[in-house]
């Protein structure tokens, strides 16, 4: 019987497998043995996996409680269960082990608690008990809570144990300064802890259950679960951290049956854990490993998957692989260089539009930035045009914790008696105020017919509270008439940054250990940049407050923004990726923190941006950019000239703005100083910062300087950071160095 015949006679035996082209009927096949299923975007992953599971239960090579099916998250869990049950016609798929790491491994902890010092009953408990948890054993060793806050140390204990690393296992050296060297010693002491309370948390969960199988003492407990299962499928096994991939090994050595799918192009969480290496060593760990490679996109245009392949190539740590279409090859990748963000944001809402007038639908278009502080710009750009959006895995930007925060400041430095907003920070960052004392406050305003703030200063001139409480309180009343009276004496955005500096705001989020906190000290940032945009501190608050006004639930039908991270999974017609300089993407912080590593992940983040398209993608980036207060002169990403000249169209706008701009441009937008790659910067080294000497603030006295909002004038005294300039057309002002450039010549 010939290939043709065979294929043609399981297709008729098994309805299931019509349809499917030549490597995924391979990847559902091959049922026996160790299994890679090398799945590129779009290569349809998902139809493969159900198929395989349905296939095996089909031919009864097992039973569904024979089979341990591994997913990222639930939703994964949910879909699965529904897809292969309406392969099967209804067939029962009850009983198989289906879930999330973190679920499977609680259900089998449970069986086996008592090996680990746990009752079955062990509580599962969540990231506030451990914080506090930990704060009481800090306490109780007399560390300095506020030095080293426990969010902080949590960190450090999480991260050992996605390394799948017991108190006992970490090396001495890791984390010798945290908590004054007794980092260590805290983790065993949380670990006892949570034993004699009878819990765990959710790293735990796989901690314990790799201790137990990998302990010779409890070799049968292993040796049942080898028996027990027959099949092992590994869903994104790229993700997969230190901890899952020693639990998925264990468990898999049994019968060898173990179908790992999954894509190292795409693999982009390195951040929280995920190992890359685990998916490239798979052949070592389970030798006689069959690989089996899906290319065929069925999602985007031949361009698009062209462009998209030509910047991964540049990667070396990959095993491999080309996407190739069916599909028609498409319009070129669209490359635009713009002046600065506000230009970009107009372009991508200008283009928007004309896809809209063509009849694509808003819902199918989609904004992915590197970063969050990036989707303020086009918010505010989609707002003053009427365009619905909808900001996918997170806040819009007014709306997120600290950019309310700032807000709550700069609105108590405009009107004093704006209680709600002094309420809201008037113990963050934490100043040991507490709800007592605030309702003290309140009950002493209310009978006095003041408002907070008076309420404050009055009863610091009585006993009614405590002498430490009357200085802190005193203390943060003085800022804020100090901040005032500094109103209109200095620019705006200068003051905010002083504020959020001054008051301590900044520092909090700095100390913060938890994944957000680097996103967060972006974001206001962002908030400060964008001060700078109008006349005055009143004129953006008032801004700010019909923004929120307007910002009601988008329609259904609104474009998508959101990051690049969490655009992983998703798909649309249409897809704008903006701030591709470098320093911004690929991230300088990532490449300073982790090198080559670090930059191929960022790059692994190109690839997955540009595969998110179906029909169009645009890249664009910018001539300079406000980052962190600053005007930053930008060149475009090495992953803009790693595209494929051949499938993309570059255009600028640059050479519209005349003299002035960046000696990286010409009218093309590519010179060579644009075409060689940068190597990333030293650790610490800012990108296009101008201006700076040998002088501690950077500047000397006489030095000729160009201030965004007084124009040129020339230092006349320093102090610090800040500068006294005598204005060529605003007379004597004080501002920060961080405010100005020196101008050359």
């Amino acid at each position: 019987m010939t290939a043709h015949a065979v294929i043609a006679d399981e297709s008729q035996r098994f309805p299931y497998l019509q349809g499917l082209n030549d490597p995924q009927r391979d990847a559902v096949l091959a049922t026996d043995g160790p299994l890679l299923v090398l799945a590129g975007a779009g290569t349809g992953k998902t139809r493969v996996l159900t198929t395989r599971l349905a296939h095996i239960l089909r031919t009864g090579k097992s039973w569904p409680n024979q089979i341990l099916a591994v997913t990222f998250t639930n939703k994964a869990a949910q879909e699965m269960k529904e897809r292969v049950s309406a392969i099967l016609d209804g067939m029962p798929v009850e009983g198989w082990w289906l879930g999330t790491f973190h679920a499977l491994a609680a259900r089998m902890l449970r069986r086996h608690a008592d090996l680990v010092g746990l009752d079955s009953n062990f509580t599962i408990i969540d990231t506030d008990d451990q914080i506090r948890l930990l704060k009481q054993l800090m306490e109780e060793r007399g560390l300095d809570t506020k030095k080293w806050p426990p969010r902080q140390m949590i960190w450090f204990i999480e991260r050992w144990k996605d390394k799948g690393l017991n108190p006992s296992d970490v090396p001495k050296s890791e984390g010798a300064e945290a908590a004054d060297g007794h980092i260590l010693a805290l983790y065993a002491r949380y670990q006892d802890r949570l034993r004699q309370i009878n819990a765990c948390d959710f790293g735990d969960l796989l901690l314990h259950m790799v201790t137990i199988l990998k302990n010779p003492a409890h070799a049968d407990v292993l040796a049942d679960y080898h028996r027990r299962f027959k099949y092992v499928l590994v869903d994104e096994y790229q993700d997969t951290n230190v901890a899952q991939y020693l639990w998925l090994r264990l468990l898999g050595k049994g019968t060898g049956n173990v179908c790992c799918v999954g894509d190292d192009d795409q693999s982009i969480y390195g951040w929280r854990g995920a190992e890359v290496g685990n998916i490239l060593k798979f052949e070592k760990d389970f030798p006689g490993a069959k690989i089996v490679r899906l290319e065929q996109n069925y999602r985007s245009t031949g361009r698009i998957l062209a462009a998209a392949s030509g910047v991964i190539a540049c990667n070396e740590g990959r095993l491999g692989k080309t996407l190739w279409s069916e599909n028609e090859d498409g319009e070129k990748l669209c490359v635009r260089g713009l002046w600065d963000g506000e230009a970009e944001a107009r372009w991508v809402a200008e283009e928007t539009e004309s896809l809209q007038h063509k009849g694509w639908s808003l819902g199918q278009i989609a904004v992915l930035v590197r970063a969050g502080f990036q989707t303020r710009e086009f918010e505010e750009r989609f707002m003053q045009l009427g365009i619905n959006y909808r900001v996918i895995g997170g806040q819009r930007f007014y709306e997120r914790l600290e950019i309310r925060d700032a807000l709550a400041y700069l609105r108590v430095v405009a009107q004093p008696a704006d209680d709600l907003a002094l309420e809201r920070i008037i113990n963050t960052p934490k100043r040991g105020i507490g709800d007592a004392t605030v309702q003290t406050l309140y009950a002493y305003a209310r009978a006095q017919g003041i408002s907070l703030r008076e309420s404050i200063s009055h009863l610091c001139e009585t006993d009614e509270l405590k002498p430490k409480m009357r200085v802190t309180l005193s203390a943060l009343i003085g800022n804020f008439a100090r901040w005032r009276s500094l109103v209109g004496q200095m620019p705006h955005p200068e003051l905010a940054a002083q504020i959020l500096d001054e008051s301590g705001y900044m520092q909090m989020w700095k100390t913060d250990k938890s994944p957000e906190a680097p996103g967060r000290l972006e974001n206001l940032r962002e908030l400060v940049s964008a001060m700078a945009e109008f006349e005055s501190l009143a004129e953006f608050l008032e801004h700010i407050a019909l923004v929120l006004e307007n910002q009601g639930e988008a329609a259904d039908e609104a474009i998508s923004i959101m990051t690049l991270h969490g655009a992983k999974g998703l798909e649309f017609d249409a897809v704008f990726l903006p701030g591709w300089e470098e320093g911004l993407f690929p991230s300088q912080k990532t490449m300073d923190e982790h090198g080559v590593k670090g930059l191929e992940e960022e790059r692994r983040l190109a690839y997955v941006g540009i595969t998110r398209a179906r029909k169009r993608a645009y890249v664009s980036y910018a001539a300079r950019r406000r980052m962190y207060g600053n005007w930053i002169d930008a060149i475009p990403s090495r992953f803009v000239d790693e595209l494929p000249e051949e499938h993309i169209e570059i255009n600028t706008d640059l050479s519209a703005y005349g003299q002035g701009r960046s000696h990286f441009w010409d009218s093309s937008g590519f010179t060579p100083a644009v075409q060689r790659r940068t190597p990333p910067r030293p650790s610490g080294e800012r990108a296009g910062v101008r201006g700076q000497t040998e002088s501690a603030s950077g500047f000397k006295r006489g030095a000729r300087v160009m201030h965004d909002k007084f124009g040129p004038g020339t230092v006349i005294n320093i102090d610090g950071h800040k500068l006294d300039i005598a204005f060529d057309r605003g007379g004597q002002k004080r501002v920060m160095d961080s405010f100005v450039e020196l101008v050359e010549g």
